[in-house]
């Protein structure tokens, strides 16, 4: 047949031909006079004006040329029944209801099954009519058989017209997402329920109706069934009595549903298909409470009533509750759901893993994990969480604070998107599929079927694709970062009572915990939980673990009462309850800090923003002795006025001491220790209590820093002549990069006046220098002082404050003594000239490392000093076998013996020249200065002693030497140091003590 070759290019403008290649030469036979009739070839336009509305219809379906194929084999089947009748009764009706023709072409051009439904029973299109209120016909899974006939067959002609309505609603805007899943779990409820009445009536005669109950699993059970899936259920007999009859109704329940819609599934039940289909009520109850796993229980969370009967199954349901909320609480629950969802990626083949929307990463089985795995977990304490569904529990675990809006939200869409791409999948064939076609025709055909159209510079598959990998890389990601949540291991050992903090419960949970004032702790926790807010939602789910880890502290009323200090600075920050909740081990790392160290839990109170510290493993790192610099440089220099440069500098070295303390507190808890990673991927230990020299140098190291920014702020407001130099030395602690968290700077102030200048202006100059670095950063602040002393220097208090590098060089030449000099082995450039700095140092080494040692006056007079001060200074009461500075075997001891060996043979084995304690000592052992044996016991005692220092100053939150013998303060010493038994650490305390005392008197006398 010859027709203009523009009409076919008409015809693609109604989107004809796209699908079959041809310009829509196929489309235009079907149209034209020999076919639908709708379509003048001649005059290349629609026949009437009826024919343009069902043309304009059939261009906004997803497959016009399917849809368009589709309608002309009905319209054909439809005459073959009328004779062959010119006028299509159908075609009319079109014409006639608008809400018809765009149902009937809706389904037509995206369900080709449905389409050969309809070819083979023409009269079922009337099941689509608009109903005489103008309503569309009811879509909500009803079953509307007809009388008589073969009850199989006419449950089957049921079945396909409700899915029919159903599909027609969806795909026509009449139905959402939500009421889709609801309809088709409806419908499969009805066919169930019918197939089931058909399985009973053929039951053979005088055979009494069992007691069976047919509940819903799987997708089915939580209301959200798809177009295309098995419908899992499990069998539940009443009586032993029943069993015969019901596996009979069973059996044959599940071949009549496979010969109408779907296959049933009954492999969720009791060992699988190995066990029997159906089981009593009794016997469900001893398997689930002796073998079930897991995942059992997991499945369980959708059990719902479906068929037969029904109070059986909420019976059957009522029973297993309690056991399903306590499933979380086994040892290996959460990781068994874990492995789970891991073992089912690795089942998938390689080829279809990045178009498996269902199972694939990024999938539907991503968001249905994580949202179980949540529900297993809270859902103990908080019976708002119980749905079946998918998307009402999300929304509950939103509601209850357990999940993020934001993410919560990404979770939505992303199901949402998913199960539609699934629909449409689905319809197309009603074939159990969900994978992406990977063929372009079939990519553009459920691209069109999801909405998608193109626009300027972008396919609408190229749409499609944009938005599926930006949803699957969400859900992705947050399925990762809910489903290995650190804080669901901790909430999921504690007991389900321990979630419910109800007063009472509370009170009795509190006094379990070992808490001393239960009720002082439980006002603590009515005024963090109480109300109906978010934040107290949010806090009645971190507070059950944080409790837990406050118990483990010796005192659990102090880590609530710094918790409690916390939350309320920072309870209305959007970001800290979130943190808390969705931020890896930071609320348990929180708790540890908050119960253990007062030290810390007072810098979090001036500071509480520096908890974000805890939630990145790098940032519990210290910052390099050159990052520091730079920092506290830079903040210094953004500020004219040396008082507010200098607030800003002790801001940062505040934030500072929260990082290493914290990563010190952290360093012995376990799974909660940070884990640094160095730049190029290796991870190295974080600065704890366990390498107690980190500590001490990253202490010097911020030191160091505050230091230099604070003297660029005192040099900046202080007149000095042109030229001048000035450099700050470290002495004491300081020098030998062993300071500890509450060190004073020991310092010297060192000068140098420009050529041809006054002295006396230079001297004024530098003294004036120096006394405003003082002030600077003793001026009251809520930050923690950084006192700087200089009571080391020539004559002590009594001498200048600042000398010049000429009046050092004189003194030491002629009036420096033999502790003068041991004071100087510390003595270390810190900040200031450079230049100067190295001179400083470079004139002290013939005074500190004597080229012929000692004399042996010198020698005796170290051991007099020595003693004196293990005498006078020792605090009146102090326990000398237990204080960590003066006492035996304690950092004095060791110090004064390494000193004593660098005094007398720096001068000729350079390895002795250094200001650090154990690497002299190290270097003193290399040298044979020392038997190995001493040194090991010496630098054991040493060690041991300054990590309890620091420990001490951590859990006191003020200065301290003295290791008590029994309270709290041991106890939390000894945790802090990873160890359990208080009296078998201060026993091993002593005996390192007496070891390293006996080593450092053989290294003194020698």
């Amino acid at each position: 047949m010859s027709r203009p070759t523009r009409a076919t290019g008409r015809l693609a403008r109604y989107g004809f031909g796209t699908a079959e290649g041809d310009g829509g030469a196929r489309a235009a036979d079907l149209l034209g006079p020999d076919g639908l009739r709708l379509w003048r070839p001649e005059e290349q336009e629609p026949a009437d004006e009826p024919a343009g509305e069902l043309l304009a219809a059939m261009s906004r379906a997803a497959d016009p040329d399917l849809a368009l194929r589709q309608l002309h084999r009905i319209v054909e089947a439809e005459r073959r029944t009328t004779d062959g009748a010119a006028d299509s009764p159908l075609l009319a009706e079109l014409h006639a209801d608008p809400g018809l023709r765009r149902r009937l072409i809706a389904v037509l051009g995206a369900s080709s099954a449905l389409g050969d439904h309809l070819v083979a029973h023409p009269d079922h299109c009337t099941a689509l009519r608009t109903a005489p209120d103008g309503l569309a016909p009811i879509a909500e899974g009803r079953l509307e058989p007809a009388a008589g006939g073969n009850p199989v067959a006419v449950l089957r002609t049921a079945y396909r017209l409700a899915l029919l309505r159903i599909a027609a609603a969806d795909l026509t805007g009449g139905r959402g997402l939500e009421q889709t899943m609801a309809a088709l779990s409806a419908l499969a409820d009805a066919t169930l329920a019918a197939a089931y009445e058909v399985a009973v009536a053929e039951l053979a005669e005088g055979t009494e109706r069992p007691r069976l109950a047919v509940v819903a699993m799987g997708k089915c059970g939580g209301g959200e069934l798809n177009y295309v899936s098995d419908v899992d259920v499990i069998f539940v007999a009443a009586e032993d009595a029943d069993l015969a009859a019901a596996t009979l109704v069973a059996t044959r329940l599940i071949h009549i549903c496979g010969l109408v819609a779907w296959p049933v599934d009954a492999a969720l039940r009791p060992e699988g298909n190995r066990g029997p289909l159906v089981r009593t009520l009794a016997s469900h109850l001893a398997y689930y409470q002796r073998w079930a796993r897991t995942w059992e229980f997991q499945a369980l969370l959708k059990a719902r009533p479906a068929a037969g009967d029904l109070p059986l199954a909420q019976e059957w349901i009522d029973q297993l509750a309690p056991l399903v909320w306590r499933a979380a609480e086994r040892p290996e629950a959460v990781e068994d759901v874990r492995a789970m969802r891991r073992r089912i990626i690795d089942h998938i083949p390689p080829k279809e893993l990045e178009r498996e929307i269902k199972r694939g990463p990024g999938g539907l089985r991503d968001i249905e994990f994580a949202v179980q795995l949540l529900q297993l977990v809270h859902g103990r304490g908080d019976e708002t969480l119980r749905a079946p569904g998918t998307i009402p529990a999300l929304r509950a675990l939103v509601a209850g604070g357990y999940v993020g809006r934001a993410d919560g939200e990404a979770l939505l869409c992303g199901y949402r998107f998913l199960r539609s791409v699934e629909h449409r999948l689905q319809l197309q064939g009603l074939r159990r599929t969900h994978t992406v076609p990977t063929e372009p025709g079939a990519l553009r055909w459920l691209a069109a079927a999801l909405g998608f159209t193109a626009a300027p510079g972008r396919s609408a598959v190229e749409s499609f694709r944009a938005e599926w990998v930006t949803h699957a890389t969400e859900v992705r990601r947050l399925h990762a970062k809910l489903l290995y949540r650190p804080l669901l291991e901790s909430v999921a050992r504690v007991p389900a009572d321990g979630l419910r903090l109800t007063p009472e419960a509370a009170r009795h949970r509190l006094e379990i915990l070992g808490f001393a004032d239960p009720a002082g702790a439980l006002r603590h926790l009515q005024a963090l939980t109480g109300g109906v807010s978010r934040t107290a939602a949010i806090q009645r789910t971190l507070l059950p673990v944080l409790l837990s880890e406050f118990a483990d502290a010796p005192e659990p009323d102090r880590g609530l009462l710094n918790y409690r200090k916390v939350s309320d600075k920072l309870g209305s920050t959007p970001w800290y309850l979130r943190l808390l909740r969705d931020g890896g081990p930071v609320a348990r790392r929180l708790a540890r800090v908050l119960a253990l160290s007062r030290y810390v839990a007072d810098l979090l109170a001036r500071d509480p923003e520096a908890l974000r510290l805890l939630a990145e493993e790098n940032e519990l790192a210290p910052r390099s002795r050159e990052v520091l610099r730079e920092g506290f440089l830079a903040a210094a220099a953004r500020h004219a006025d040396p008082v507010e440069a200098t607030r800003a500098v002790r801001a940062l070295r505040r934030r500072e001491l929260v990082r290493v303390a914290c990563a010190d507190v952290l360093c012995r808890a376990g799974a909660l220790a940070p884990t640094p990673t160095r730049p190029d991927g290796a991870n190295r230990p974080a600065p704890g209590l366990a390498d107690i020299t980190q500590v001490g140098t990253a202490l010097a190291d911020v030191t160091d820093a505050t230091l230099a920014a604070a003297l660029r702020a005192a040099q900046a407001s202080q007149p000095a002549p042109e030229g001048l130099r000035f450099a700050v030395i470290g002495m004491g602690r300081l020098g030998g990069y062993e300071s500890n968290y509450l060190s004073d700077a020991d310092v010297l102030f060192v000068y140098d006046p420009p050529a041809g200048s006054s002295e006396s202006a230079a001297s004024a100059a530098a003294h004036a220098i120096a006394e405003e670095l003082r002030r600077l950063l003793g001026v009251p602040a809520p930050d923690p002082p950084l006192g700087v002393d200089a009571d080391l220097r020539p004559e002590g208090r009594q001498g200048p404050l600042v000398r010049s590098l000429a009046a050092y060089a004189a003194y030491y030449a002629r009036w420096s003594r033999v502790w003068e000099a041991q004071a100087l082995l510390r003595a270390r450039f810190v900040c200031g000239d450079a230049e100067l700095g190295a001179e400083f140092e470079a004139m002290i080494d013939p005074v500190r490392y004597p080229a012929e040692g000692l004399t042996r006056e010198q020698v005796v007079e170290i051991r007099r000093i020595k003693a004196r001060v293990e005498t006078e200074r020792l605090p009146r009461g102090a326990d000398p076998a237990t204080h960590t500075k003066l006492g035996r075997g304690g950092l004095a001891d060791v110090e004064w013996a390494v000193q004593l060996v660098q005094l007398r043979h720096a001068g000729r084995v350079p390895s002795l020249r250094g200001t650090r304690t154990l690497d002299a000592l190290a270097a003193a052992e290399r040298a044979g200065l020392i038997d190995p044996t001493d040194a090991a016991e010496m630098a054991a005692g040493w060690s041991l002693a300054a990590q309890v220092r620091n420990a001490l100053m951590l859990v006191r939150g003020r200065a301290g030497d003295q290791l008590p013998r029994h309270g709290v303060e041991l106890a939390g010493v000894v945790r802090l140091l990873g160890r359990d038994d208080p009296g078998e650490f201060l026993d091993e305390y002593l005996r390192v003590g007496r070891r390293s005392r006996a080593a450092t008197e053989r290294v003194l006398n020698a």
